[in-house]
């Protein structure tokens, strides 16, 4: 079970503690719950000259889940642990909607004017908002820990992913300048390879097109294994379905794994490293494979947090992680700023918005609902927990209030009874 954050009467960090010591800080009234998750007490008394023992934050970032652990150094106890969803895919395909959409109304209101993508020059460093919102994550987390923990360093991985390795182990040296497409053009190294036939009809003699295995509508990209010939009438037909749901499994076998993740979390690795070293407590920096050794020698299974546990030399040769229960979180980003949904052509379909908060409740906020039995005299307000269960309350009250900044949510959540 991880350990409870506690502060002080001022709002410092002070050593986390035992849930059972925590327990009786609370039964004795001597805290009271500040946030529930993560679970922190604050103090109802004054605490003179306290010295907490500065504790460890390491960070095992990632393209989809990065991992997060707070570990003692000196005992090597894990005190608390978490493995933090990202919404990158989330935030690129809200974009191309909204690309799309406002491309449609330029092109018919203003069917002459220059694109404006093409006349702006992006800053030094730019990066997309999908690798932002991963760093942001990372970065917003990290803020909080240092609330309600005493931190005193950061182990960070600055992982690096050998993309053309990945393809293919045995490349080096001057391979690496040849590349798949060496002395040729795309159309005709795939005229090579598929024998001048489409791959799903097997003619050969008739004008063929080059389609993509995995399409782009779902996380298909240009690379050229991602590529084949087909023609015009198998290419229609096929329309946005993968070559496996098109009943070419063997094809898709042939397509290489993605290596978007890689790019993803190669081109942020020192952009986080700069925001981590603004906070300024001192970074390690190590490798994936120091994560790696790490985790063979102390015999640690393999996930997200327990690779973030292992990050870095500073790693005790006794890690005590057996009993941790991580929290499992996922980013659902910010109000949506779209006036009002739309249909499949780009109309209004519903009205703007209204209030978001409603009866002094919002989205994200946790509650103590009270079901009373029998019948009700009056009105009443409904909600719909995670599992997505109606509930008819008469009477509630918040618990804690959703961040204004940004909305997690995290699946250890429950509905709590009186």
């Amino acid at each position: 079970m991880s350990y409870v954050f506690v502060i002080d009467q001022e709002k410092r960090p002070l050593d986390p503690v035992h849930p059972g010591r925590a327990r009786k800080l609370l039964s004795s009234g001597k805290a009271a719950v500040y946030r529930r998750f993560p679970f922190v007490l604050i103090l109802k008394h004054p605490v003179s000259e306290a010295h907490p023992q500065p504790l460890r934050l390491k960070i095992d970032p990632g393209s989809k889940t990065t991992g997060l652990a707070v570990l003692n150094d000196t005992s090597g106890q894990v005190l608390w642990a978490a493995e933090l969803v990202h919404r990158g895919e989330e935030v690129h395909q809200a974009l191309q909607k909204r690309a799309g959409v406002r491309r449609g109304r330029r092109s018919r209101h203003t069917r002459y004017r220059a694109a404006r993508f093409s006349n702006r020059r992006r800053k030094r460093g730019w990066l997309a908002p999908s690798l932002c919102s991963r760093m942001q994550n990372v970065q917003t987390w990290t803020r909080r820990l240092m609330r309600w923990c005493p931190l005193g360093a950061i182990s960070y991985e600055a992982v690096r992913f050998d993309t053309q390795a990945i393809q293919n182990p045995e490349i080096k040296g001057v391979a690496y300048q040849h590349g798949t497409l060496a002395g040729l053009e795309v159309k005709e190294y795939l005229l090579l390879k598929w024998r001048h036939k489409c791959v799903y009809c097997q003619k050969g003699d008739i004008p063929l097109e080059v389609e993509h295995i995995v399409p782009k509508r779902r996380g298909g990209s240009d690379r050229i294994t991602n590529l084949t010939l087909a023609c015009e009438a198998c290419n229609q037909q096929k329309g946005s379905q993968t070559a496996q749901a098109f009943g070419f499994p063997h094809l898709q076998a042939q397509a290489l794994q993605p290596l978007k993740d890689a790019a993803a979390v190669n081109s942020t690795r020192w952009a986080l490293y700069e925001r981590l070293k603004a906070t300024g407590l001192p970074i390690e920096v190590s490798t994936g494979g120091q994560t790696k050794w790490n985790r063979k020698q102390r015999g640690i299974p393999k996930s997200h947090w327990l690779d973030a546990v292992c990050v870095g030399p500073s790693t005790p040769e006794r890690v005590q992680w057996q009993h941790v229960i991580p929290l499992l979180i996922t980013a659902r980003g910010r109000q949506c700023r779209q006036l009002c949904n739309v249909d499949g052509w780009g109309f209004p379909r519903s009205r703007p918005k209204g209030p978001s908060k409603v009866f002094g409740f919002q989205t994200g906020d946790m509650v103590q609902a009270v079901v009373t039995r029998g019948k009700r005299n009056g009105g009443g307000h409904s909600w719909k927990t995670l599992p997505m269960t109606l509930i008819t309350l008469s009477v509630s009250w918040l618990l804690q209030i959703r961040c204004k900044r940004s909305r997690e949510e995290i699946f250890s959540i429950s509905l709590f009874d009186n």
